[in-house]
């Protein structure tokens, strides 16, 4: 499997990282070895000293497709989660500073962790869905789907034209504003529609 990131698809969080509100969607891929799952502990690395957090819808994909049109997008997706896409802003912006790639800084291992997933049928409106992030207790990130620039329909099918969807696949939809570093011994808890979706300690 696969981890497919949208990166920049709240107009806030771009503002807040001085980057330019983007006209189509701007994507990026973890490996396998990059999930962290069932609330385990994240290890800070010892390659940054910057990691910052980025609480993320996370969608399921659940059968093969390639081209495939926004209006049958969302039958190609069958349960939706919180992720957290951990980023070492110092190894990103030296990145992008150079031009180069994000992946020391996006795609190490274990920096994305994923909640269980509940099954699309279980909401009304998958672009009205409300998310949150804790640190230690703090609300620090809070968000909702029909705030993202592209919607999972149209992520689904610009993706779609350069890669193929496999089942199993994760797409990260984005992070809204108000993203910031963590350091060892903090917690990180992250709620959808006020449900407790998932738990991160720093060690």
């Amino acid at each position: 499997m696969k981890i497919i990131c949208i990166g920049r698809n709240y107009s806030e969080h771009a503002k807040e990282l001085n980057n330019a509100v983007p006209t189509e969607p701007v994507f990026f891929i973890k490996p396998d070895t990059a999930l962290l799952i069932r609330n385990r502990p994240f290890y800070y690395p010892d390659f940054t000293k910057d990691l910052h957090y980025e609480c993320e819808i996370v969608y399921r994909v659940c059968k093969v497709g390639k081209h495939i049109s926004p209006k049958f997008a969302l039958t190609y997706i069958d349960a939706v989660a919180l992720g957290i896409d951990f980023t070492a802003r110092d190894l990103q912006q030296k990145a992008k500073e150079k031009g180069l790639p994000w992946e020391p800084a996006k795609a190490f291992d274990y920096s994305a962790p994923v909640s269980t997933f509940i099954p699309i049928t279980d909401f009304k409106d998958l672009n009205n869905l409300n998310f949150s992030l804790d640190l230690n207790g703090t609300a620090v990130q809070q968000g909702n789907s029909k705030d993202m620039i592209f919607s999972i329909e149209t992520i689904i099918a610009y993706v779609s034209r350069f890669v193929t969807l496999r089942t199993g696949d994760y797409i990260f939809t984005g992070t809204p504003s108000g993203v910031g570093p963590v350091k060892i011994g903090d917690k990180l808890e992250a709620f959808l529609e006020s449900k407790r979706m998932l738990a991160c300690e720093i060690k």
